[in-house]
């Protein structure tokens, strides 16, 4: 395979795979995010029924 496009190539999938790591990083820092809310409700929750 020509060099040059074998390079092109691989340039390729590394943005490839960064897209795909930013965008599992906002997955799981959304996930995190919805978690301390969900905590902090409850919390809420059980302050006001006492």
């Amino acid at each position: 395979m020509n060099a040059e496009l074998e390079y092109t190539m691989m340039q390729h999938h590394a943005s490839e795979l960064r897209q795909a790591a930013a965008e599992q990083r906002r997955v799981r820092e959304a996930l995190k995010d919805r978690k301390g809310e969900r905590r902090h409700r409850s919390v809420f929750a059980k302050f006001l029924a006492s």
